[in-house]
């Protein structure tokens, strides 16, 4: 079942599949989100406020979106490379198009030990089947 995020303002009304988001940007007062066709929209309306918009519109937005800094909230599913040294993680669309974000080191870090842990997880549930 696909789930949806909705953002209205007063002038629009977007309705985003979830799996569809490639990331959000955070710029001062407004978000930039991009669709992982490459289609992009800007809104008037800060990253904290969307985030709490995931929060209340969808229960398990975290296990698909995720929040790395105080700029990004990025789909995992589209990560290809975390790069600490370069502070760079790289995202894949569909397409085959790269997306290369530049992050902080911290936030970086985290979401690296997080996508391991995940792994080894993962690693373990085959294991035990």
């Amino acid at each position: 079942m696909d789930r949806y995020l909705i953002i209205k303002t007063r002038d629009e009304f977007l309705r985003i599949r979830i799996s569809d988001i490639l990331y959000l940007e955070a710029d001062r007062n407004y978000t930039k989100l991009l669709l992982s066709e490459g289609i992009q929209f800007t809104f008037a309306i800060n990253i904290g406020r969307i985030e709490a918009m995931l929060e209340s519109q969808i229960l398990d937005y975290k296990s698909m979106l995720l929040r790395v800094g105080k700029s990004f909230i990025i789909n995992k599913s589209y990560i290809l490379q975390i790069n600490l040294p370069k502070q760079k993680l790289l995202l894949l669309t569909p397409g085959g198009k790269p997306r290369e974000l530049q992050v902080s080191r911290e936030p970086l870090k985290a979401l690296k030990e997080m996508l391991e842990q995940e792994g080894l997880k993962q690693g373990e549930n085959v294991k035990k089947t």
